[in-house]
């Protein structure tokens, strides 16, 4: 388990704690968390991601997200795939 003063590996670039980044997502910049949210999908392990975002707040916030090409097709995929089967969240632990 990360402390909140650590830096999480997927954002190894900068220097924003675990804290920092979970003070970004309940934040009111769209374009942080936009930001941040791309950077989750693009370079944290599976299930770390819900870790820091629910698939609601994914889903809201996913037509702003700047993606590299593949990783926007694989997302859009599981995103229609978790639409039609209910329940409306992924399989993951809390």
């Amino acid at each position: 388990m990360m402390s909140a003063s650590q830096t999480p590996y997927f954002i190894w670039d900068y220097d924003l704690t675990d804290a920092d980044l979970r003070a970004i997502l309940r934040g009111d910049d769209e374009e942080q968390k936009a930001w941040l949210v791309a950077r989750l999908l693009e370079a944290a392990r599976y299930e770390d991601i819900w870790q820091y975002i629910t698939l609601a707040e994914l889903r809201g916030i996913f037509p702003k997200l700047q993606l590299k090409p593949r990783v926007r097709s694989a997302w859009e995929f599981a995103l229609s795939v978790w639409a039609a089967d209910q329940p409306a969240e992924p399989a993951h632990e809390h």
